[in-house]
């Protein structure tokens, strides 16, 4: 859908008055980000990743004070919407996020230092096919797949399945080329259904991650810590008062497995292939409540939303240097006693980004060629001044008889599918395992 099909639409709102409580349709809200990297040009960039089944738009507002490109030592965020077209509250409030973040920029010092500091992308609507097919019925409205029937978040390669070779659909190709153009440190996926924020792992194969009823990531801490950043912040969330078919959640998070395995899960494969911390936030019972409820949804979720944002200046950063100065790409930093399925790397900058809790790290770098450097670090907590430590790592031996030999697991490189036909015969397997899942799982996020 090209842009300038998007005047034939009227506009939802005057840019200087705030944005309506609606539930705005794809083209409404195509309009609306179009008139917002508009008028707004030297603080947002407006992209697409790519295109749903139906053909349209994913559309992604980055907002920062360098919205076009990457600069060296801001981090990169991002939130995902409506990844389950009829789960939609995630949707409203990503627009009206965008819409709160631009108008209160210069203006207000947490917003300014924010933009000034990170560089946010905003998704807001993973699935726009689903969306438009769904009802307004609060727990079952159809539009949670997509256009062929598939469920996105269970459409992901997974770390413990041998599913590489599954067709991926259009938005999760997306999805998994755009996490390929971008170093995206921290993350969360809005969904609904459930009050709660869940973190991964949300599958286990019975191996050592598997503690008790949960499945443990060696981020763990860290993910703790921000699943309750958000549900601390949220007006009720830490609560745990539960929607009338959901568990209690103590402190208002939980471990993903612990709640239900999924396979697939877009968390998952942040994380592990994309050294993204992602986090699933339900923020709502109702998948499709009421517009009236919205404004209270958003100033319950507001405060939330931009703490957890701040969250990525936690840990340290840097770069890797070889003898010379110059940047290496592709050099592991290791943390001791995380040993990640896939090592964390540098970006073609040499950088790196590792969210940590304050205290002492040994962090070891290893490229070949060069003799491993180990070095003992601590880490201040660094959200409160919109930055993590900067500690660059310096090469000082390189070696021609040692070679680095890698200490990780087996770190799977799933090819993405670029298929266009999703036939119902390429759909069995999903439509197969759909069908094993109770009612009750299906209603979940």
């Amino acid at each position: 859908m090209l842009l300038s099909a998007l005047f034939w639409f009227p506009f939802l709102v005057p840019l200087n008055h705030a944005l309506e409580f609606q539930y705005h349709n794809t083209a409404q809200v195509e309009r609306y980000l179009y008139e917002i990297s508009k008028n707004y040009s030297s603080i947002t960039h407006l992209h697409s990743i790519g295109r749903s089944v139906e053909g349209r738009e994913l559309w992604v507002l980055i907002l920062g004070q360098h919205p076009r490109e990457h600069r060296v030592g801001i981090p990169e965020f991002k939130y995902v919407g409506n990844m389950h077209g009829n789960e939609v509250v995630g949707r409203v409030l990503l627009l009206q996020l965008i819409d709160y973040l631009t108008h209160n920029y210069m203006s207000d010092p947490f917003v300014t230092k924010l933009m000034n500091a990170t560089r946010i992308h905003i998704l807001p609507s993973m699935n726009p096919d689903g969306f438009e097919s769904s009802g307004r019925d609060c727990m079952y409205s159809p539009g949670r797949l997509n256009k062929n029937g598939v469920d996105l978040n269970r459409n992901f390669p997974d770390a413990f399945l041998s599913d590489f070779e599954q067709v991926r659909e259009k938005e999760v190709d997306s999805v998994i080329k755009w996490l390929k153009t971008e170093m995206f440190v921290l993350s969360a996926n809005l969904h609904g259904g459930a009050v709660v924020a869940s973190y991964p792992y949300d599958n286990s194969n019975g191996g050592s991650e598997l503690q008790g009823d949960s499945s443990i990531t060696p981020d763990n801490d860290v993910f703790v810590h921000l699943a309750k950043t958000y549900s601390v912040n949220h007006a009720s969330m830490q609560k745990a008062n539960k929607c009338y078919d959901s568990k209690d959640f103590t402190d208002g998070i939980t471990n993903g497995y612990s709640w239900y395995p999924l396979e697939g899960g877009m968390q998952d494969y942040n994380y592990v292939w994309a050294q993204c911390l992602e986090l699933t936030l339900e923020l709502s019972c109702c998948k499709f409540p009421p517009e009236s409820d919205l404004p209270g949804l958003w100033d319950a979720n507001k405060p939330a939303l931009l703490a957890y944002m701040q969250q990525v200046h936690l840990g340290i950063k840097g770069q890797v240097l070889d003898l010379n100065g110059t940047p290496v790409q592709n050099a592991s930093v290791e943390v001791q006693g995380r040993r990640n399925l896939c090592p964390f790397k540098t970006n073609q900058n040499g950088e790196y980004y590792r969210l940590l809790l304050p205290g002492n790290y040994t962090i070891t770098v290893r490229y070949p060629g060069y003799e491993p450097l180990t070095e003992t670090v601590s880490v201040p907590y660094g959200p409160d001044g919109f930055t993590a430590l900067t500690h660059n790592f310096q090469f000082q031996k390189s070696t021609s008889t040692t070679f680095f030999v890698a200490t990780e697991p087996t770190c799977p490189s799933p090819e993405v599918s670029n298929r266009e036909n999703h036939s119902a015969a390429l759909l069995s397997s999903t439509i197969i395992t759909l069908t094993a899942l109770t009612i009750h799982t299906l209603l979940l996020c």
